[in-house]
């Protein structure tokens, strides 16, 4: 059930100033009020003003939806954003990370932060006085999440007893379907080829926290992986910085490519999910993509959304 802008308004009111370094972060609640708060931004019932607050973008890795749905959804929230690439600052020429956190913090009133290590971003919080955001680490990718079970949530109009298959690596996209599915009730099931499966740590945490007859699977065999899911999702089988393992995983995921063959092993009411950029003819086949069943495009506008929600929500806007 959708809850209230006062509700909303009510939940969030925690979470003000503080940091979304994980899907674990936010507590079921939490998570909720921002996927209707999202709803309500996309429909039109909300507007919100954050009266000219700035985001700097901390970007090392490579982007499209993750910069340009940040920058837009700041936008429609009357802010502006910076676009603080290390190669083009003093971060490219060694300045101390813990010296150029605090400095941002006299400029910017948020940071969305995009990098390799999980313990980077973590040092960005401790030494930044403001909100800062996860935009994409090695371990985790909560915005994507949250983007994620919003798009379920509209296909299905609720997101209990849903069933997720997530098939390929065991990567950050893996790590918080699973935190974020156990924290909102959603059995999450991931297909992995033997040794590319999700840290045990995160998994483990993913199954203390979930809620009661809420089931966190893993197997090697992609086809038991998506039996009964009204879900199934994929993401490139080698991620940024993985280049060189191309080859050597081409060969080890070759049985789990998201084809036509696959999705008939679902539920026949199976959506089908990734977060993109997509290789077409290997994680995912062309046909299935574009298919009826895809609704991948609509997850990428789900970025949008979802962060201008959290947005307004850690910058107090509500």
């Amino acid at each position: 059930m959708e809850i209230s802008p006062h509700g909303v308004a009510a939940v969030l009111s925690s979470i003000k100033g503080g940091d979304f370094l994980s899907s674990a972060d936010l507590t079921a609640d939490q998570t909720n009020a921002i996927l209707d708060l999202a709803t309500q931004l996309k429909n039109g019932d909300r507007r919100i003003d954050l009266g000219n607050r700035v985001l700097g973008l901390i970007f090392t890795k490579a982007s499209t939806r993750t910069r340009v749905s940040f920058q837009v959804a700041m936008a429609r929230l009357g802010g502006q954003t910076v676009d603080l690439n290390p190669q083009v600052t003093q971060l490219g020429r060694g300045e101390p990370l813990e010296d150029t956190a605090r400095v941002l913090s006299r400029f910017c009133d948020v940071l969305a932060v995009r990098t390799f290590a999980q313990k980077e971003l973590e040092q960005y919080a401790k030494w930044a006085s403001i909100p800062v955001v996860n935009a994409l680490t090695d371990l985790e990718h909560p915005c994507q999440a949250l983007a994620d079970f919003l798009t379920i949530q509209e296909t299905f109009g609720s997101l209990s007893g849903q069933t997720l298959a997530y098939i390929g690596d065991g990567n950050n996209v893996a790590h918080s379907l699973m935190i974020c599915g156990a924290l909102l009730g959603v059995n999450v099931k991931i297909g992995t080829p033997n040794g590319f499966e999700p840290l045990p740590d995160v998994v483990e945490h993913a199954r203390a926290i979930a809620k009661p007859n809420t089931s966190i699977e893993l197997s090697n065999d992609p086809k038991e992986a998506v039996k009964e899911a009204t879900a199934i999702y994929t993401d490139v089988w080698a991620s940024m910085g993985q280049e060189e393992e191309q080859a050597q995983r081409e060969k080890a995921f070759k049985n789990f490519c998201l084809d036509k063959e696959l999705l008939c092993c679902a539920s026949s009411e199976a959506i089908v999910l990734h977060c993109l950029p997509a290789h077409r003819g290997e994680e995912i086949s062309s046909e299935v993509m574009e298919s009826s069943k895809s609704r991948i495009f609509d997850q990428a506008e789900n970025r949008l959304h979802v962060q201008q929600a959290l947005l307004a929500a850690l910058l107090g806007g509500l």
